[in-house]
């Protein structure tokens, strides 16, 4: 008897076959899904790549602005900086929290079913 792994092997053996895969992904419950993670990621993302381009632009092209002081040796421009850093977190936070309220439970239910399909 052998005692080595082979990691590939496993995976043929317990992975759901291509059909139940295109029948999950066909099925109106991973749609439904599909939906829902765009409806938030999409405008998500586009608010951020708005926000993160206003900060270039006006890094390259607003330098005088940027180079406004707000306090001490803190200006606008290191502001806008750390409003990156700050605004990424808050998406990561907004998604973590949105996803365990509205996919977690779909995504376990279309899991639940393919085990179920794989065993019968």
């Amino acid at each position: 008897m052998s005692t080595t792994h082979d990691p590939d092997r496993f995976r043929e053996d317990h992975a759901p076959d291509q059909t139940t895969w295109e029948e999950v992904q066909d099925s109106a419950d991973f749609q439904a899904l599909r939906r829902s993670f765009r409806r938030f990621v999409f405008p998500m993302t586009v608010a951020f790549l708005v926000w993160y381009f206003l900060y270039v632009l006006l890094a390259a092209y607003a330098t005088d602005f940027f180079a406004t002081p707000v306090f001490g040796n803190v200006n606008v421009g290191i502001l806008f900086g750390l409003g990156q850093f700050v605004s990424t977190a808050l998406i990561t936070i907004a998604y973590v929290r949105w996803a365990n309220r509205n996919l977690d439970d779909q995504a376990a239910t279309i899991g639940a079913r393919v085990r179920t399909e794989e065993g019968r």
